[in-house]
């Protein structure tokens, strides 16, 4: 069964460029680090969210596997000290995880 994991970040509209370029770095790492999943980004052009809404998004095959990512983006100083960097601009940051639907 497969799963879906959406990182929702709120930053200060103001900030946007602050923010974004601190993402840049984290697409950087992603696409260096082979361990790293490697993600979807989007910004709301229209919905629920606001434009100041960043939303990284990855499948993952099972929930383990989700788990592991957690674990080692939780563990990971280069991923640290970016988050470490771009929490200050957080209005507001969740996580989510959704159950692919098989029917």
């Amino acid at each position: 069964m497969a799963y879906l994991l959406r990182f929702v970040q709120k930053f200060q509209e103001h900030d946007q460029s602050a923010f974004l370029e601190l993402e840049k770095k984290f697409i950087q790492l992603e696409e260096s680090a082979v361990e790293f999943p490697k993600g979807k980004r989007y910004l709301p052009y229209a919905g629920r969210e606001p434009s100041n809404t960043l939303i990284w998004e990855c499948e993952f095959p099972s929930l383990q596997a989700v788990q592991d990512t957690l674990d080692l983006l939780n563990r990971d100083p280069r991923h640290t000290e970016l988050f470490q960097q771009q929490v200050q601009f957080f209005v507001e940051s969740y996580v989510e995880i959704y159950q692919t639907l098989e029917v």
